[in-house]
């Protein structure tokens, strides 16, 4: 018995350990178990975990966002800037100031949304979406189809086939260019302040791709303009429009009031008094009205200085790599089909903007310190007038910086008017895009940088050997020239509405002109170009942004000449009209309109709080800028010039204007 009690227990006792045995192996089996599971969820869990985590932070702010009082944010920047200024708005309000002259507002180049009424199969579901302002996302997820629809035909100027792309109506077509990004919306709530509102003002939208003409051709809109205006003026009582043209929509209101005056068909037939009964005063704010520069680097590399540096930090980058195209070929093919464009090339030739050896600013210090604002103001400020080394602003395009330095006698020139062109490059399956640069070839390319010099009186020969469709088309539209006897009847084609030296203003004594514009900021004036190494697919001239002046004080910056202006505009062609073209009675204004220079003076913003800044002097940023939204309402609410203080002027713009030597 004794025995089988050891033998039971013996059997126990291995039982227990077979069972500790299973235990452990079960134990490491859990354990590895959890271990594979750990490590999957530090690849995907984890995050999943962290997307979590930014919703749920981001959810919480935005709860705490909507919670907090709605003078928070200006509590907030208050205690770190201190008190801020009223609005203009709100400021003229309290001195008693109402809503009198009905306000018409006209958008320049690309401020104004577009949206699809017809289009190809890759824009299902983009019917009334906006192709161009807006969020601009159509761009990132079919780049191509995006192009497509908003490039217009390259013979006609007009539509392609199966496209409808037109502009948005309303205060809502311009208001904001994107989601935060104001242009008319600060001027539209001030006036909105004392008193306006949607009956009073009026948004001229418009195609800005087509030629002037081409806008009543296709949509109508000169008329639509004629007919608001007359409408705003019958409701009110008879007061005249104020209107504020910004940008190339300058240009287009100038086409317009020779347009207006003119007998049908051309014209809308409203007769040489529709002005003077309708529009108490034009206010142009940022006005191109002698072209600028950057248009023509737009037009022959698709450049201008932000692209250019973008170009060399990353070479290659915008030609192929991004979304897998050659992406500013296919930024010139399609800007090339816009004719608007061509309204801004720099009008007047030399005699406006220089020769080989001289400019009309002659020597400027881009880096001079700039007086501070509401400083004493002259008629002539002397902001540059120090005597540093003399700019060839004159010479327009250059190929080397030695060649833009030398003096005219000293550099060899080879004409490329009788270059002969022919696609002569090695291979042109890999392009994605064909461009007219293709049609030059080699030898086209090589004769261009062989001129070495251009000047404004031999850019439009440039142009017209480089992009000859579009400037085909645009001559039937525009001319850049000066008229040497304005009664002559060739004047009275529409092709010379939009050049204010090919034509006269129109029949309105009582009206008043404004010219409106930030200065301090450096501008594109003149660029330093190079020849690319040869390949099938790239555009072969750049800028060349290793050209650099060498010191502080030089204009010279990365290929880039600059000059004063608003970042976009040079006062030259902002203010030269109204300083010297129309100033008193001159062959350009024979009834002596009135004419008023306001210069705004650029202050960047303080901090990030002050957002785009209230005393801003860029392009753009100047719509916000609270002086000119104060002289903006007062004129609208029946103000004049002089009610204003005359001229304001920071610049040399007087100076300037009298190295000019035109007939005036």
């Amino acid at each position: 018995m004794s025995f089988l009690r050891r033998r039971k227990r013996t059997d126990s006792s291995d039982s227990q350990i077979n069972k500790d045995d299973d235990d452990d192996i079960q134990e490491k089996s859990k354990r590895k178990r959890q271990e594979e599971r750990h490590k999957k969820w530090s690849c995907v869990d984890m995050c999943c975990w962290l997307v979590g985590c930014i919703c749920s932070i981001w959810w919480f702010l935005l709860f705490l966002f909507n919670a907090m009082p709605a003078s928070f944010p200006q509590y907030v920047t208050e205690a770190i800037t201190g008190p801020m200024p009223d609005p203009p708005g709100l400021k003229l309000q309290k001195e008693g100031l109402r809503a009198k002259h009905p306000v018409v507002f006209v958008p320049g180049i690309v401020t104004g949304g577009l949206e699809l009424w017809e289009g190809h199969q890759c824009a299902e579901g983009l019917f009334r979406k906006r192709l161009w302002g807006g969020t601009f996302g159509e761009l990132y997820k079919r780049p191509l189809c995006w192009v497509e629809h908003m490039s217009l035909d390259n013979e006609t100027g007009l539509d392609r086939s199966g496209i409808r792309v037109r502009p948005v109506s309303g205060l809502v077509a311009a208001d904001y260019f994107a989601p935060g990004y104001f242009v008319w919306a600060v001027l539209i709530a001030n006036l909105a302040r004392i008193g306006y509102e949607e009956k009073t003002m009026y948004m001229a939208a418009y195609d800005w791709r087509l030629s002037f003409q081409n806008t009543e051709v296709r949509d109508q809109t000169l008329s639509r303009i004629k007919s608001n205006i007359e409408l705003m003026v019958a409701t009110s009582g008879g007061k005249k429009v104020v209107v504020i043209p910004h940008s190339m929509g300058v240009l287009y209101f100038l086409h317009f009031m020779k347009w207006v005056e003119a007998p049908a068909p051309m014209g809308g037939g409203g007769g040489s008094d529709w002005c003077a009964k309708h529009i108490k005063a034009v206010m142009n704010i940022g006005g191109p009205f002698l072209g600028v520069p950057k248009a023509v680097s737009g037009l022959f590399s698709t450049e201008a200085r932000d692209i250019a540096v973008a170009r060399a930090f990353a070479p290659g980058f915008l030609e192929k790599d991004l979304f897998g195209l050659q992406t500013l070929q296919h930024l010139m093919r399609m800007t090339r089909t816009w004719d608007s464009t061509m309204s801004m090339i720099p009008k007047g030739g030399d005699t406006i903007w220089g020769g080989l050896d001289w400019s009309p600013e002659g020597a400027y210090i881009c880096s001079a310190k700039k007086p501070k604002n509401n400083d004493t103001v002259g008629q002539n400020g002397d902001q540059g007038l120090a005597k540093p080394k003399s700019v060839n602003y004159g010479r327009m395009i250059s190929f080397g910086k030695d060649v833009a330095e030398a003096h005219s006698s000293k550099v060899e020139r080879v004409d490329f008017r009788g270059a002969v062109k022919g696609n002569n490059l090695a291979n042109t399956t890999s392009c994605d895009v064909w461009t007219e640069y293709h049609e030059m070839g080699i030898g086209g390319s090589k004769a261009v940088a062989d001129y070495k010099i251009y000047t404004t009186g031999s850019i439009l020969d440039l142009l017209h050997f480089v992009a000859p469709k579009l400037m085909e088309r645009g001559g039937a539209h525009f001319s850049h020239g000066i008229a040497d006897n304005l009664d002559d009847p060739e004047y009275q084609h529409y092709k010379y509405w939009s050049n204010p030296l090919e034509t006269k203003l129109p029949n309105a004594p009582d009206m008043e002109i404004y010219s409106m514009y930030g200065v301090g900021i450096p501008t594109e004036r003149a660029y330093v170009y190079k020849l690319t190494p040869v390949s099938e697919c790239y555009i072969p001239f750049q800028i060349d942004t290793s050209a650099d002046g060498g010191s502080e004080e030089s204009c010279l910056k990365g290929g880039v000449f600059s000059v004063n202006g608003d970042e976009t505009v040079p006062v030259l062609s902002a203010g030269f009209m109204c300083a010297k073209g129309w100033r008193g009675k001159t062959r350009f204004n024979p009834l002596g309109i009135r004419t008023y220079i306001k210069e705004y003076d650029h202050a960047p913003p303080a901090n990030l709080l002050e957002g785009r800044g209230t005393q801003s002097g860029a392009h753009v940023d100047i719509m916000g800028n609270f002086a000119l939204i104060e002289d903006v309402i007062r004129v609208a609410a029946g103000a004049t010039g002089e009610d204003l203080g005359g001229d304001r002027v920071y610049s040399d713009i007087f100076n300037w204007s009298d190295r000019i030597d035109l007939q005036l």
